[in-house]
């Protein structure tokens, strides 16, 4: 919507949003039951609230009968006032909260423009919106400092009331095409992986707290899309909208070559679903590099979002975190088969250890790989 420079300049106006809404709306298929806004910039939460409401106001114009619309704010939640929470509840905004970690994972890079951390800001946010009631999740940047500590992350975020989690992967090049030093690596990346799920399997945690990589992966194994673009076939479903209504084909892409039109002169339909963009999202099957073709995980993967592949390999570029994703994959494939077989049954995936196999050569006395707590020779191993 906007970003931190002039920020008046770079707010979206009165007429783009208007027609960003109703354009939006409009191309969605007949029997829609749900449509879903994202705002972010920038940070939303230094719009005004005249903004916010004029977001309302054209959602209740243009919203087809039996449609139910909703919004998500993605926010670092340090501006959010116990007013702005209270608004954000009653108008039913969830809110995405950017936070690191606990104060000194979090504050070693969430530092405002004088250089002091934001942590204690963010948690005041934090509370501002769960006093209100309002539904708010986190979105976890993961990188070669927190990216070491799984189960700390895990704990500190189900400690601050947060039961739905995103974790994104750092990965970004320096001007010169190398690997940025502050990266997560492949390596790094499998093992956070795998520590926050062992949290969530060994802390009962399922269907409880929802961790956005493996609801996603629990889907694909019951033979569903992934839910993500990162992991889909193809990508090319998630068009980003500029403050001043230029759309492009991915907000990892906002490119010259991957100008798609502008909202106010151009058909929303025709950009979404054009040649180029249909090009564009093609090109994440096309590219694969002879070592993903024939890789076990393949459809688990996809080799990853195209932006991440900076590996040079045969036939093509492979995925930066190829060797961590498929780390984890190995890890979590028994489990991922055991709930598979319980949604199948009809039974929640957190009995999964019922139908749980041990695929590896365990001692008596070792713990049992379903992590239930108990020796192998107790539990799997009777």
């Amino acid at each position: 919507m906007f970003q931190h420079k002039n920020r008046s300049a770079y707010i979206m106006s009165d007429d783009v949003l208007e027609a960003y809404i109703e354009k939006y709306i409009s191309v969605q298929p007949e029997g829609v039951k749900e449509i879903n806004f994202v705002w972010q910039g920038g940070e939303p939460a230094l719009l005004p609230r005249l903004f916010l409401e004029k977001i309302l106001k054209y959602q209740h114009k243009y919203h087809r009968a039996g449609m139910r619309v909703s919004n998500v704010l993605q926010s670092n939640a340090t501006l959010i006032t116990g007013d702005l929470a209270d608004w954000l509840a009653k108008n039913h905004f969830l809110v995405g909260v950017s936070i690191d970690g606990d104060e000194e994972l979090h504050n070693l890079y969430r530092r405002d423009r004088n250089g002091k951390g934001t942590f204690s800001r963010v948690m005041r946010g934090i509370e501002n919106l769960k006093s209100a009631g309002a539904e708010f999740n986190t979105l976890t940047v993961v990188q070669h400092h927190n990216g070491a500590y799984p189960e700390r992350l895990y704990s500190f975020l189900t400690g601050i009331g947060a039961n739905f989690l995103q974790f994104i992967p750092l990965v970004e090049q320096t001007g010169n095409k190398t690997p940025c030093s502050l990266n997560v690596d492949a390596e790094q990346w499998g093992r956070f992986l795998i520590g926050v799920f062992d949290c969530w399997v060994r802390g009962r945690d399922i269907g409880k707290v929802f961790v956005q990589h493996f609801d996603m992966l629990l889907g694909i194994y019951c033979g569903y899309p992934a839910s993500l673009c990162v992991h889909s076939e193809i990508c090319g479903d998630a068009a980003v909208i500029e403050h001043n209504g230029d759309l492009y084909s991915c907000d990892h892409f906002v490119t010259k070559d991957n100008f798609l039109g502008n909202i106010l002169t151009d058909d929303l339909q025709a950009c979404i679903n054009g040649k180029q963009q249909t090009i564009f999202g093609n090109v994440k099957k096309n590219s694969l590099p002879r070592q993903c073709l024939y890789c076990s995980w393949l459809q688990l993967c996809h080799g990853g979002c195209p932006k991440d592949r900076i590996v040079a390999a045969e036939n093509g570029m492979l995925n930066y975190l190829c060797d961590g994703y498929k780390t984890f994959f190995a890890h979590a494939d028994p489990f991922f088969k055991a709930m598979t077989v319980c949604l199948q049954r009809k039974i929640p995936p957190a009995e999964f250890r019922q139908f749980f196999i041990v695929t590896e050569k365990v001692g008596r006395n070792a713990p049992c790989p379903c992590q239930s707590g108990l020796k192998h020779k107790l539990c799997h191993g009777k």
